[in-house]
């Protein structure tokens, strides 16, 4: 597993969206140690705060847990969906609070849904990153 850097994006945004994906699509399984910020970061030729700081928005959506002196390691993928869900009610509670309706919620729903993704496939495809499930 390799991550590529496109260059269209900060490297730490990559790092997460790359590592992100290799958790989702089952690449990386649950347990399974993640290299040392130090050994990705020489890897990559950037420096080892941009990894730690990628490393940390990863653990913060739940997809890896860090455990002090042992490493990153890729943590359950349905605590990952739970977390996305807890910060999808949460963002859904700010709209209504900021006075949108349920229709306008689902307007935008079906606008974000319905634009394609970077490899070209509809946003709203089923599979591990789609929205049909």
């Amino acid at each position: 597993m390799e991550v590529k850097l496109s260059g269209k994006k900060s490297i730490y945004e990559e790092i997460v969206e790359e590592y992100a994906r290799f958790i989702r699509l089952g690449v990386l399984r649950e347990g399974e140690k993640l290299p040392s910020c130090r050994a990705l970061a020489a890897k990559l030729g950037i420096n080892p705060n941009t990894v730690e700081r990628a490393f940390a928005a990863l653990e913060k959506q739940g997809l890896i847990r860090t455990i002090p002196k042992k490493g990153a390691f890729v943590h359950r993928i349905a605590d990952a969906d739970e977390h996305a869900r807890e910060e999808a009610r949460r963002q859904l509670r700010a709209m209504r609070r900021a006075g949108l309706s349920a229709d306008d919620v689902h307007a935008l729903v079906e606008e974000i849904f319905g634009e394609e993704t970077e490899d070209g496939t509809p946003g709203g495809a089923s599979g591990p990153e789609g929205g049909n499930k």
